[in-house]
């Protein structure tokens, strides 16, 4: 499956985006999606993931309540809902997904990745 990101950009600080995670090749209902962000000199974290069959989804703590994640199968795409944005929150955005059905909350759990979207925040 391919992975293709999209909706990043500069927002001020309080403000919303939503970042798309697009699926080509495969049917996207049948795979497991996890978000990832990776800041300046930091390693790649873990922000949120929505899981298949049954879409529980989870959250770092640090996006708790100001994320959302869903999925729409007919379109094949993912989204994630960044509302309530902070400067700490800039980063590259990565969507990444497997075959594997439950959540997955670290990167090994992931075969397929997309190429990243930048999401900067200014104060």
């Amino acid at each position: 499956v391919q992975l293709v990101e999209s909706g990043g950009g500069l927002v001020q600080a309080g403000g919303s985006l939503r970042l798309s995670c697009a699926a080509s090749g495969r049917t996207f209902s049948n795979y497991r999606v996890g978000w990832f962000r990776q800041a300046p000199g930091k390693e790649r974290e873990f922000v949120s993931a929505i899981s298949w069959p049954v879409s529980m989804t989870y959250y770092a703590s640090s996006v708790k309540g100001r994320f959302t994640v869903t999925r729409d199968n007919a379109k094949n795409t993912v989204y994630l809902q960044m509302n309530s944005l902070r400067p700490e929150d800039t980063a590259v955005y990565y969507c990444a997904a497997d075959p594997r059905s439950g959540l997955a909350l670290t990167e090994v759990g992931y075969d397929y990745w997309g190429q990243g979207t930048q999401v900067t925040v200014s104060s």
